[in-house]
């Protein structure tokens, strides 16, 4: 895989949109030109492109009747944002699902068709008070996803009279020679198995027992298999939830266990993939080369995402991570890292061997960078400022990461946004710390991506100086300070 984005980045290939201007607006996340946005559905790999179809409501920016917006990528990184793919019709809004690509022609619409797997949801349906307003329908496409023709006989699945009946994750089942779903109903997840897309049996429900209690309707499931660099081969179960995550709001964990195409068994208790409030809807690309997962997420949350102060677009994806599966002291956990594409599109702000702390360094272009540092050190606080007096900071202290946004710029659009300090519990010596800063947004990367936390943050100024303190004689080795360079301007 790497050599596959890397060949992609040095013969050129590169896509650009428009010139995104508006403050705030990420230079290197995706995010669509104008209006809402909220989960990525649909992603998969074809010939050459990475296709990220997302919730999209193309009249305002706060949520409304869904459709599937659509965009396309040859890196993962330069995204080209195309005609609108799927729009609502007489069964319903076009809410979360998957993407496929039928290699064997399962459901007769042709050899390699791309299909689309979405739930519908019927408004007038949940006025009237009933529960039964969600059923999943398919789309095929033909030419790439460039244009699309839904299934005359949707849905293909009915509800059968669960209020939260949606987000289809489908992928094709070697082991079994059928196609799986995974379905979130309600506080679980539904498995169903099917030979042609279009006719579907239930094998089983998926919730544990004595799991974490009061997270919300559950939402956006994947199901995949990671097989170790030890050869052991495990699946993943991802789930994401819409209340009461480690700090507040949406937030997404995961299981690792065993599969064996109708039911999924943990072998260990959930685990969070990411601390931070603004990390939701997380799911992985279909179809990747190599058996590479690849995961994007909506970096927002439901408390307060229609009210960010943003005027012409709402809401952006994270950067696309790539996952590995680590074995650990008898447990398993997801590795998190940046695409190499990210590090061939960077510019060198400042190095260092080694720094000792107290670190300041003032007047950097830190609107758009990576800043990265091996440490031993027990305890310290990264602060970035602006000239504006605004900071946004995270203390290692005590096993426990925290980040305050209370003073990191415009808080009022919500009485929740910057009033709690997040916190995260690393149980271990922390070695690295990867930090990924665009505009308003950090991805804190913590251990080799073991550990992470996303955040948002509004400053009416980008941030421009950083520090590193501790409260006794420490350094720091191998700081990098680098620029990423806008995406979307030539």
């Amino acid at each position: 895989m790497k050599s596959l984005f890397a060949a992609l980045f040095f013969t050129g290939i590169t896509i650009y949109a428009q010139n995104y201007d508006e403050i705030y607006r990420p230079q290197f996340h995706f995010t669509p030109s104008a209006h809402w946005m909220n989960d990525p559905n649909g992603l998969v790999y074809f010939n050459g492109k990475f296709h990220l179809f997302y919730q999209y409501y193309p009249e305002a920016t706060v949520w409304g009747p869904m459709h599937w917006g659509h965009a396309v990528s040859y890196d993962l990184m330069h995204w080209e944002q195309l005609p609108i793919a799927l729009y609502p019709d007489a069964l319903g809004w076009i809410f979360s699902g998957s993407a496929v690509i039928d290699t064997q022609n399962t459901a007769g619409f042709g050899k390699n068709a791309m299909i689309a797997i979405f739930t519908y949801h019927n408004d007038e349906i949940w006025k009237s008070g009933k529960k039964n307003t969600e059923s999943q329908g398919i789309a095929y496409s033909l030419d790439e996803g460039k244009t699309w023709v839904k299934y005359d006989k949707n849905p293909v699945l009915n509800n059968t009279g669960e209020q939260d009946f949606r987000d289809p994750k489908v992928f094709w089942n070697l082991s079994t020679q059928l196609w799986n779903m995974v379905l979130a109903v309600g506080d679980h997840i539904r498995i169903f198995s099917s030979p042609n897309l279009k006719e579907w049996k239930k094998e089983s429900d998926f919730k544990p027992d004595n799991d974490l209690q009061n997270l919300g309707v559950w939402e956006c499931p994947d199901l995949f298999p990671m097989t170790t660099s030890e050869g052991i081969t495990k699946w993943v179960m991802i789930v994401n939830h819409g209340d009461k995550c480690p700090n507040g709001g949406s937030g997404t964990r995961y299981f690792v266990g065993d599969f064996d195409g109708k039911t999924f068994t943990p072998s260990q208790s959930s685990l969070w993939m990411d601390h931070g409030t603004d990390f939701y809807a997380a799911v992985t690309f279909s179809n990747v080369p190599d058996n590479q997962r690849i995961l994007l997420g909506w970096m927002s949350n439901w408390q307060y995402a229609t009210k960010v102060p943003t005027e012409v677009w709402r809401s952006a994806m994270t950067v696309p991570r790539q996952l590995e599966l680590v074995a650990s002291k008898n447990q398993f956990f997801l590795k998190q890292s940046l695409l190499p594409v990210f590090q061939y599109n960077q510019n060198e702000l400042y190095k260092a061997i080694i720094a000792s702390l107290p670190f300041e360094k003032k007047r950097l272009e830190l609107e758009q960078a990576e800043i990265s540092f091996a440490t031993e050190a027990s305890d310290f606080r990264i602060t970035l400022l602006n000239s504006a007096k605004e900071q946004f900071q995270i203390t290692f202290a005590n096993g426990v990461i925290q980040t305050d946004r209370s003073q990191s710029g415009q808080v009022g659009f919500s009485a929740i946004f910057g009033t709690k300090i997040q916190t995260m519990a690393v149980p271990e010596k922390i070695t690295s710390v990867q930090m990924l800063l665009d505009a308003s947004s950090i991805e804190l990367l913590i251990n080799d991506g073991k550990y992470s936390m996303t955040n948002l943050f509004f400053p009416i100024q980008p941030y421009s100086d950083i520090s590193i303190t501790s409260n006794s004689v420490q350094k720091i080795k191998n700081l990098t300070i680098n620029a990423i360079p806008s995406i979307w301007k030539k």
